[in-house]
């Protein structure tokens, strides 16, 4: 039986973390594309899977999953220092 994942177990990637967090500083497509240096059409596709993977509906609620399970920070509110994905060998 295949399991489903939940939205709190989606599997964002680096740069569509980034849009996130742009989108909830209330960046518009337009201006996320001109900051990241994309097109438009790369910011829309982005946030179409960004919102099917997190089950969200809008804008709003995408921001709300993404504080809710502690995937943006905003104005110094649900901030914490998240550890790196890299991996030290040891010596």
């Amino acid at each position: 039986m295949a399991t489903e994942k939940t939205a709190s177990e989606a599997a964002l990637s680096e740069r569509e973390i980034e849009i996130v967090d742009l989108v909830a500083e209330g960046l518009t497509n337009h201006e996320i594309a001109a900051r990241l240096e994309i097109s438009k059409r790369t910011v829309d596709n982005h946030i179409s899977n960004i919102l099917t993977k997190t089950a969200t509906d809008n804008r709003v609620s995408l921001v709300r999953w993404a504080l809710q399970w502690g995937k943006v920070c905003l104005d110094n509110v649900n901030c914490c220092t998240l550890p790196s994905n890299s991996v030290t060998p040891n010596q």
